[in-house]
């Protein structure tokens, strides 16, 4: 048998004291310490566009060195330097090849956020669950069925470490969409939720987004391996993530889905955007398709990215259908933009966000098979929406009724971050998500991968 050195044994007790003294010191302040993992994405910053009560302000970073990390550190100077409402992050930054196994060595913090190339995430995922840290992960968690199991065995892994595992569902936070479950919550209004069909289901979503857009004042640059499906994901596993998340919220509210009985694909498909390098520069900075994205270049000069996609299928014998289109940039004055109807038996709750509302996300309450009792049913329903949103109301239109929305709910997406953030942090003081989370989140990304593989089948 063979002994340590004396100096050795000392070093490892005083460092597994000091881990044990960390935790315990964790648990009794009741303090959250974030670590940053390789940001990529510009969600990693959002996470932090505001101080979080009961989260130190020093964050630690952990990136290989290059444009992605600075532009993150970047962007955390710029909330921090503000003239309004100013943060006071203090991001403690390592560089290096070896960031991640840097990460799980030094234990610097109990919250690790992810957001960014999405290729390792699901196994930063596994790793950093396995190694008993918290994980805040930006969508999407897993971008193929190849991982879809690795990504359950996390789940499972979280649960014996007694870790949260969860991940930023933003769109849970807008406005209108909060209305449209509150309204379908109410039987008098919306009846019951309808069947629907493949040609006419009776829940769809549909996502446009852009990718030149500003973001917290100023053009967003993109990292070049966004556009590399292998690297970001395809369009139908990436913001898909969102719309089938909303669909399982919205029309089974706290209810567990069992993805292996609750959910049958009917069909899905997927194509590309196509980006000249000219609009490649403006986005990115670079002046050349990297390598690794001439694989989808076609003419030397055009990019064609599979960031396109949509899924038909039944979720417990509701028919659902969600899509995202990416265009290059959005007309003046518009944004990325939402479409969403839910049809019910009395009612169909229907989210609008086109020219004719200015581009701005509006819901609608129409009547469903001639009812002529809607108006009478909305006005003894108001008061209780109003209990949950004060200063909610209604206005007649040509179509039936618009809901109207006081300006202080109308917080924009990148204020739905810290929401996010908030309510992960809620559950971190509980100890436990609700019951139904961890289900549905494999529900969901059962739903988009498998989904892919069908999309990659049909012609």
């Amino acid at each position: 048998m063979k002994f340590l050195p004396l100096a050795s044994s000392l070093f490892i007790a005083t460092l597994i004291t000091a881990c044990q003294s960390t935790k315990e010191s964790e648990k009794a302040t009741g303090e959250i310490h974030l670590i940053t993992l390789d940001p990529g994405h510009f969600h990693a910053a959002l996470v932090q566009k505001n101080m979080l009560e009961g989260v130190d302000s020093v964050v630690h970073v952990y990136a290989p060195d290059g444009p992605d990390v600075q532009l993150h550190i970047d962007k955390i100077q710029g909330y921090n330097s503000r003239p309004d409402n100013p943060t006071h992050w203090k991001e403690e930054v390592y560089k290096g090849a070896d960031f991640f196994d840097k990460m799980i060595t030094d234990k610097a913090g109990n919250v690790v956020v992810m957001a960014g190339n999405n290729r390792l995430k699901t196994d930063y995922i596994q790793k950093t669950v396995d190694a008993g840290f918290n994980v805040l992960a930006d969508k999407p968690m897993v971008i193929s069925a190849d991982n879809f199991d690795k990504l359950k065995a996390s789940f499972a892994s979280a649960e014996k470490n007694k870790v949260l595992l969860y991940d930023i569902m933003t769109e849970r936070y807008e406005i209108t969409t909060m209305l449209q479950r509150a309204f379908s919550r109410q039987a008098d209004v919306f009846g019951t939720l309808e069947k629907g069909t493949p040609e006419n289901p009776a829940v769809t979503k549909e996502s446009v987004h852009h990718f030149y857009k500003n973001v917290s004042g100023s053009v967003l640059t993109r990292p070049a391996w966004f556009m590399d499906v292998a690297q970001q994901g395809e369009g139908i596993v990436d913001v898909t993530t969102h719309l089938v998340d909303l669909v399982q919220w919205e029309c089974f509210p706290d209810q567990v889905i069992d993805y292996q009985k609750d959910i049958k694909l009917t069909s899905a498909r997927r194509w590309t955007t196509d980006m000249r390098l000219s609009q490649f520069k403006a986005i990115t900075k670079q002046n050349t398709f990297p390598d690794y994205l001439k694989k989808d270049v076609v003419n030397d000069s055009i990019l064609k990215v599979y960031s396109n996609g949509e899924i038909n299928y039944q979720l417990r014998g509701i028919h659902a259908k969600v899509s995202v289109t990416w265009a290059y940039k959005a007309p003046e004055g518009a944004g990325d933009t939402h479409y969403s109807i839910m049809r019910g038996t009395k009612a169909n709750l229907i989210i609008r966000q086109a020219a004719a509302q200015q581009y701005k996300p509006t819901l609608y309450i129409e009547s469903a098979s001639g009812n002529k009792n809607l108006e009478a049913s909305i006005k003894a329903a108001l008061p209780n929406i109003q209990q949950e949103f004060p200063g909610v109301d209604v206005k007649k239109v040509a179509a039936g009724w618009e809901v109207i929305i006081p300006e202080k709910y109308k917080e924009g997406h990148e204020a739905h971050f810290g929401r996010v953030a908030q309510k992960y942090l809620d559950y971190l003081k509980a100890g436990s998500l609700p019951a139904w989370e961890v289900p549905n989140m494999i529900a969901k990304y059962y739903t988009t991968t498998q989904a892919l593989e069908m999309a990659k089948k049909s012609k």
